[in-house]
């Protein structure tokens, strides 16, 4: 595999000819897919997030620093334990008008409602009420405290909406207009105006060209026809660091992971996901799916850096083969089982990932065949249930220990980044716990107890650490990879880009 790997890489190196003339102000960027949906409270990927943060913008979001900030609120207060309230700046959506309570009071009656598919419709069915009592005050209350609300509304599947948007449509008040788009090819932008950050955004247009091979998407840089872009391969990053025209920024906080069907057997036993959690040996998957660049995960995803962080569990699920035969055993599989291991061949670390975990499964007695299709086949799949045992990769929603909740509270909307009809009631009361708890040494105990839970009962098996990058042309300044578990909101920097 790796040799394969390794001369493939060799492809986005070769010199293409026709680059396009570059002009100033304008950028093209490379995306790793086109979007399956730009639908602004729906979960469709990190191409997809991308765009919305092009597009749209929420209560908070994230500087430079990685620190949260206000976005269209420019202050906000807890109200007792259960309340938060929300001051606005003077912003406007891209139709113009003002954003004002009542179309954040409207955004989460949206995302609330009874038919709604939002990635945080069951959160904002945990408000009880929001008061409007002026055009620039908010008021959410909830129906517990949640400490974490304002960065929950810093989530680019959070954000505010214009009340006033046409039918099947969506006026946000990001820094981009979206003003074309050829349906799995590109989307093109022009800078708003009106944008509330003054003197931003800074480009005159952009292009978002999807790449889907990711060597072809290397080559574009290189050649010219593309500024930046997305989703470096890891067996490309060593020679774009060489290359004195272009720039590399990586950060480590994105992650791979398995989750499963536990609705129905073999992977409703929790033995049977301890078995599969054991045989895996990571250090494998580091080298053949990122050329070294990771590390293990063998805990649930909460970074070392972090205050929450719980060394003892550093280990939880480590490379044990004899455990998961034993495992297996105590679950009435001594001969084995079979199933179907869910992934995309569009993403070489998805590929190459499920090929090695389908390797180390197969050494205990996991016969796993692998379906590959396309990414937005598999964000499909997934988020109907139609697999037994699927790779995933992602960041998780923010640097919180909150922000791994997708992940693992089976109590939310079915969605392919976790498992599918999988019900950890104690893991479900233990995030509730640390969302309405504001004193972060109780927090940590908490978040202690429910890692615990969590390496016993499988929800999802960590698998490594990745170095998740960005390239691109010198001539580009002003954008930057975001750290740890937000370097897929870096999009966001994308009104402080320029190009020369």
């Amino acid at each position: 595999m790796l040799a394969g790997a390794a001369s493939a890489g060799m492809l986005p190196f070769l010199r293409m000819p026709g680059a396009r003339a570059a002009t100033p102000g304008e950028l093209t960027f490379g995306l790793s897919s086109f979007p399956p949906s730009i639908q602004p409270w729906q979960n469709t990927g990190t191409a997809a997030a991308t765009m919305k943060l092009l597009m749209y913008r929420g209560l908070t979001s994230y500087g430079p620093d990685g620190a949260l900030r206000g976005e269209l609120a420019e202050s906000w207060q807890p109200i007792g334990t259960q309340g938060w309230e929300f001051k606005l700046r003077d912003a406007r959506f891209q139709n113009g008008e003002k954003v004002t309570s009542a179309d954040v009071k409207w955004t989460i009656e949206q995302i609330a409602a009874e038919r709604s598919t939002a990635y945080f419709r069951a959160e904002m069915q945990g408000v009880e009420r929001v008061e409007t009592p002026d055009d620039r005050t908010v008021r959410i209350f909830l129906k517990a405290p949640v400490a974490t609300l304002p960065v929950m509304m810093a989530s680019y599947h959070l954000p505010i909406i214009s009340r006033n948007s046409p039918r099947g449509q969506f006026v946000g008040a990001g820094p981009f207009i979206l003003k074309a788009q050829e349906r799995g090819v590109s989307l093109e932008f022009e800078p708003f105006t009106g944008f509330h950050r003054a003197g931003l955004p800074k480009l005159k247009k952009l292009k978002a060209i999807a790449y889907a091979d990711e060597n072809l998407r290397v080559a574009a840089l290189r050649s010219g026809d593309v500024d930046l872009i997305e989703y470096v391969p890891w067996q490309s990053m060593d020679a774009i660091t060489a290359d004195p025209a272009l720039s590399l920024d990586t950060v480590d906080g994105a992650f791979m992971f398995l989750v499963f069907n536990g609705g129905r057997p073999p992977f409703n036993d929790p033995k049977v996901r301890k078995a599969v959690a054991h045989a895996i040996k990571r250090e494998d998957l580091v080298r053949a799916a990122f050329f070294g660049r990771g590390s293990p995960l063998q805990q649930l995803p909460i970074a070392e850096s972090s205050p929450f962080y719980n060394p003892e569990y550093k280990d939880g699920w480590k490379y044990d083969p004899e455990l998961s035969k034993r495992l297996l055993a105590e679950a009435g599989h001594a001969n084995g089982v079979s199933c179907s291991l869910l992934s995309t061949a569009q993403y070489g670390m998805h590929k190459d990932t499920a090929e090695v975990v389908q390797q180390h499964l197969a050494a205990v007695g996991i016969r796993a065949e692998l379906n590959m299709p396309d990414w937005a086949t598999r964000v499909a799949i997934g988020n109907r249930g139609q697999y037994e045992l699927a790779v995933m990769g992602t960041a998780a929603d923010s640097n919180d220990p909150d922000g791994i909740a997708n992940f693992i509270d089976g109590s939310l909307a079915p969605s392919y980044v976790r498992s599918y009809g999988l019900k950890i009631d104690r893991i479900t009361e233990l995030l509730a716990a640390g969302r309405a708890e504001f004193d972060d040494t109780k927090r940590k105990a908490i978040y202690r107890e429910m890692e615990g839970v969590a390496i016993e009962q499988v929800p999802m098996v960590g698998l490594t650490w990745r170095s998740q990058g960005y390239a691109m042309r010198k001539a580009v300044t002003g954008f930057r990879n975001l750290p740890g578990a937000l370097t897929f909101y870096s999009g966001l920097t994308f009104e402080t880009t320029e190009v020369a």
